[in-house]
């Protein structure tokens, strides 16, 4: 009983640490300058966009694209710019977290 307990403590601590790596990022990526999880600045709440796009399947590749690329249109006239300073590897870490915010 005392090994589960420890082990669910440490997926907890792994998920929780998961999420706040994810913030992390988001922030060391400039990514706060627009955004927040909770409140629309420039751009859109992530948890708008993770209500936006749930159960799209095919929302990951484009949000990892948008990330990478810019885009614009979708949340309004002001357009989100590249990232070029994101890798692929980020932009897929950004995005999963963003579209787990609730």
């Amino acid at each position: 009983m005392k090994t589960a307990l420890m082990m669910i403590g440490s997926v907890a601590l792994l998920v929780s640490g998961s999420a706040m790596a994810s913030a992390d990022l988001a922030k060391a990526k400039n990514c706060m300058t627009c955004h927040s999880v909770d409140n629309k600045i420039l751009g859109p709440a992530f948890k708008d966009v993770a209500k936006k796009y749930a159960g799209d399947k095919t929302a990951e590749a484009k949000l990892i694209t948008k990330v990478m690329k810019g885009g614009s249109g979708v949340w309004g006239a002001v357009p989100m710019p590249a990232n070029a300073q994101v890798s692929p590897a980020e932009a897929k870490t950004l995005v999963t977290w963003i579209l787990s915010v609730k």
